[in-house]
């Protein structure tokens, strides 16, 4: 049997339950009714309480954002046959290219075969160096370690700043007999190809910081393949490290244009310093080399070398031709800047940075019409010289500010230049202190190597 449903309609039938408990359930059914309307009154009341005591708090555009633009959109649905170009709508900003240091156009001849080196463009300063090879030691008692820069007294420092006959400092200094090599040596195959070569493009790459990085081929003339000696200085790590990579020299010693010569002994626990070796004394290295031009290793030349020195040099009748920095011009910049990163150790920075104040460095003035040269801070990795006796003058004392102090050549630039021009005010350098755009327009440039 099924349970007895009361109250429930069958079609048009009610079953009807007994008087008393119809009357008790009619009852309980409106005191139902009023409590539900008196909930829905009080939870209306509470919700509009709430809501004005927002709006009085927080405003109308907080709780309704949208309202606003809704109207403003709407207020377009009333312009009609308007057409919007999109190039009026203001763009999305792009976030800046790190690479915002572009090259500029650069003026090259078109052809080396055209090339004649100027008949009067030797006309520089003429004075003879020679360069100390051996120091003595005072005795026996008081032995020196035998130093590649070797021991330059303050007094013989000063006077190397004058553009006269002399015999200076300028590295590979050896000690007395039976003393060991103080560095950089070569084997004597690469030495006789080096003193062969009249034009020299050169690089380095120690402590396999950096990878190899060819020079341009088909942007090389066959004139300057037979005539230019490209020359990469490694050491054995750096060549063990390019063999397991794919770059093996060939029978003659040669990956691509490059000779590989590798360097035994390295005169510097700071990679960095011994890559100053053949940066500033190229004319010490290849001894009857006119012209050289330096290229850092993150740099791939793709730029004919003839080219560049007809460019740099003999159209300015320069004899030394650097780019200046790409944001920074004054020392004072560059110290604050060597320190922020960490590039060396501060109090080492600081003692440099004092003494080249004491000794006459001032900040540099970009108002001043009469700077001697666009900025004291250049960038250094890409240099076109002369071999004459001034250029290999000022490349010496500035290897040896850098023996004497940091490897950060860039603090020691400008305080070597303007010192050589005061000692000797007259026999200018003459210095061609190029854009940095032209240096980026005639090379490549790529990030070192990360560790």
């Amino acid at each position: 049997m099924l349970p007895e449903r009361r109250g429930v309609i069958v079609g048009a039938d009610l079953i009807k339950a007994p008087d008393h408990i119809s009357d008790h359930g009619l009852r309980a059914v409106r005191r139902g009714r009023r409590s539900g309307r008196r909930r829905l009154l009080f939870w209306m009341f509470s919700f509009a309480a709430i809501f004005s005591i927002c709006i009085a708090v927080f405003g109308f555009k907080m709780l309704f954002p949208g309202v606003e633009e809704r109207q403003n959109f709407s207020s377009l649905t009333d312009v009609k046959d308007v057409s919007i170009k999109s190039d009026t709508l203001e763009q999305p900003r792009k976030k800046p290219h790190k690479g915002r240091f572009n090259p500029c156009e650069v003026d090259l001849g078109g052809s080396v075969d055209a090339l004649v080196e100027p008949k009067d463009f030797w006309n520089f300063v003429k004075f003879s160096l020679h360069y100390v090879e051996r120091e003595d030691i005072p005795s026996l008692e008081n032995p020196a370690t035998p130093r590649f820069g070797g021991h330059q007294a303050f007094e013989e420092r000063e006077r190397s700043y004058h553009a006269v006959n002399q015999t200076i400092h300028c590295g590979f200094v050896k000690g007395l007999e039976g003393f060991p090599s103080t560095g950089f040596d070569l084997v004597e195959e690469d030495k006789m190809y080096m003193s062969t070569c009249t034009v020299v493009v050169s690089s380095c790459i120690f402590g396999s910081s950096d990878f190899l990085r060819r020079p341009t081929s088909k942007l090389i003339s066959q004139y300057s393949k037979k005539n230019v000696c490209f020359i990469m200085f490694v050491d054995k790590e750096t060549l063990e490290k390019l063999s397991k990579e794919g770059s093996i020299p060939d029978e003659r010693g040669f990956i691509g244009l490059w000779r590989i010569v590798v360097v035994s002994n390295l005169p510097y626990e700071d990679m960095r310093k011994t890559g100053k070796v053949p940066k500033f004394l190229s004319h010490r290295l290849f001894p009857s080399a006119r012209y050289s031009i330096w290229l850092d290793s993150k740099m791939r030349l793709h730029t004919d070398p003839m080219l560049l020195i007809d460019y740099f040099l003999w159209r300015r009748k320069s004899e030394y031709a650097i780019s200046n920095h790409y944001t920074r011009h004054c020392v004072w910049d560059e110290v604050q800047q060597n320190k922020r990163l960490n590039k060396y150790n501060h109090t080492a920075i600081d003692e440099q940075f004092l003494f080249y104040q004491s000794d006459g460095l001032h900040k540099f003035d970009p108002s001043n019409p009469n700077n001697p040269i666009p900025s004291y801070v250049p960038e250094g990795s890409f240099i076109v010289r002369a071999h004459t006796p001034m250029s290999n003058l000022f490349s010496c004392l500035w290897f040896n500010e850098v023996d004497r102090f940091t490897s950060r050549d860039q603090l020691s630039f400008g305080y070597t230049f303007l010192k050589l021009m005061r000692t000797n005010p007259d026999k200018p350098l003459v210095l061609h202190m190029f854009k940095d755009c032209e240096r980026r327009a005639v090379t490549k440039l790529f990030h070192h190597r990360i560790p």
